[in-house]
């Protein structure tokens, strides 16, 4: 599942509105600082533990979902080559467990998902608090009347569509406040462009290693 959290991120959407507002000095400039939410969890160490930890999720859940269509698929087979042999009685009963065997992969493969996506959230519930705790600090200590997402989510528009310069660009001071030098950080474009994982998908939406269809469901009776 070697993906990019990030759409572990479209859940950053909640940092999207102004985080901080403080008063401004009459008469002085308004400071209006601006990041990505995104691109800064992406480069938190327990980020890339959430996803190891959900990477062996999936497969837990992978295995047990293609344990049950195996036998499924087996017992498929069997009914196919001993099907004309069978007594109507016998073959109704097969016919009735192919069934419920197709109809619990099926109920797997969304309990699977629904697993994957709860305890995403969960294991991402407290990044996001420390994330934005930090950017709170950041914003208080630098003046900042607002700190603004360039991020808004997947399939959104950006916050903030142009930037003439990076001096109210709070990554890296976030970045700093959050124990991350970003200066030891692999290269990357700036953070209004290059979201740390805009372009991939949430993690285990569907069991990547499970079967793409399951056995028939009813069998034509021979």
């Amino acid at each position: 599942m070697k993906q990019k959290l990030m759409a572990i991120l479209v859940v950053m959407t909640i940092i999207t509105t102004p985080l901080l507002a403080q008063t401004t000095p009459a008469g002085g400039p308004t400071k209006i600082g601006y990041t990505n939410v995104d691109y800064i969890i992406g480069k938190l160490p327990e980020a890339k533990v959430m996803q190891n930890q959900l990477e062996v999720t999936k497969a837990q859940l992978d295995k047990a979902i293609g344990e049950t269509y195996k036998e499924a698929q087996e017992k498929y087979e069997a009914y196919q080559k001993n099907g004309a042999n069978m007594t109507d009685v016998i073959r109704a009963d097969k016919e009735k467990e192919l069934q419920n065997l197709s109809t619990r992969i099926e109920e797997m493969r969304n309990n699977a998902q629904t697993s994957l996506q709860t305890k995403q959230q969960q294991l991402l519930e407290p990044i996001l608090t420390k994330v934005n705790n930090a950017i709170q600090e950041v914003g208080k200590e630098a003046g900042f009347l607002y700190i603004l997402n360039m991020d808004a989510g997947a399939g959104t528009t950006p916050i903030i569509l142009f930037a003439a310069s990076e001096e109210n660009n709070a990554t890296n001071l976030i970045l700093r406040k959050l124990g991350v030098d970003p200066d030891k950080v692999e290269a990357a474009a700036p953070a209004a462009t290059t979201p740390a994982a805009k372009a991939a998908t949430t993690p285990a939406t569907k069991p990547a290693t499970t079967p793409a269809t399951a056995p028939a469901t009813t069998p034509k009776k021979k």
